[in-house]
């Protein structure tokens, strides 16, 4: 599956998979490579979903305080 098409959950248990497999110390050098490198890709991916979800968190916090203050 494509990284940029897995949901958050799919990118964060794959994240999983890939340390159990990186905790193997039965793993060739350039598979150990490769797994680390699709990691980091997760990673990234991840920290940006939770930054943008962040985001629209905050932006409804604020919509919501300034609905809160015309009422009263």
């Amino acid at each position: 599956m494509e990284e940029n098409k897995l949901t958050f959950e799919e990118s964060l248990s794959r994240l999983q998979e890939i340390v159990s497999k990186l905790e193997n110390n039965d793993i060739e050098l350039q598979k150990a490579f490769s797994l680390f490198e699709e990691g980091l890709g997760l990673v990234e991916k991840c920290e940006m979903e939770l930054r943008e979800f962040d985001d629209s968190m905050q932006q409804l916090l604020i919509k919501h305080e300034k609905v809160g203050k015309k009422d009263e």
